[in-house]
């Protein structure tokens, strides 16, 4: 019994190793994709975000704690998540394609905290 316990330790600590470089080697190309899927939505954008962004804020004044570019329904959208001077969120969202407001929704603390939570988790 003795003689198969070095082999056995050995192997068990190659495949523990191999098991790491493998997860590790899985976390990075979804942080790649993710990447390259936002340079692809942003050639595909007509507006800057930058300008997007002033768009957003004339109709909800505020701070823009959040924005991103992503396809939502099928459009090309800015998404800003922007706190008032009450303290509660608006999210608007402004086409890339055409500069136009086309969604505005004001969220509750509720919904706030809900969000928070799905982005961490």
């Amino acid at each position: 019994m003795r003689k198969h316990f070095g082999p056995a330790v050995l192997i068990a600590i190659t495949l523990t190793g191999a098991s790491f470089v493998i997860a590790k080697s899985l976390a990075v190309p979804r942080q790649d994709t993710e990447a390259r899927e936002q340079e692809k939505l942003a050639r595909e954008a007509k507006i800057s975000k930058e300008q997007a962004q002033q768009i957003a804020l004339k109709r909800a004044p505020g701070n823009v704690e959040s924005g991103e570019l992503e396809r939502e329904h099928g459009k090309l959208v800015y998404s800003f998540d922007i706190r008032n001077s009450k303290g509660t969120i608006t999210e608007v969202q402004v086409s890339a394609i055409s500069g136009k407001v086309v969604r505005v929704e004001h969220e509750t603390k509720k919904q706030e905290a809900a969000e928070k939570k799905k982005k961490k988790g």
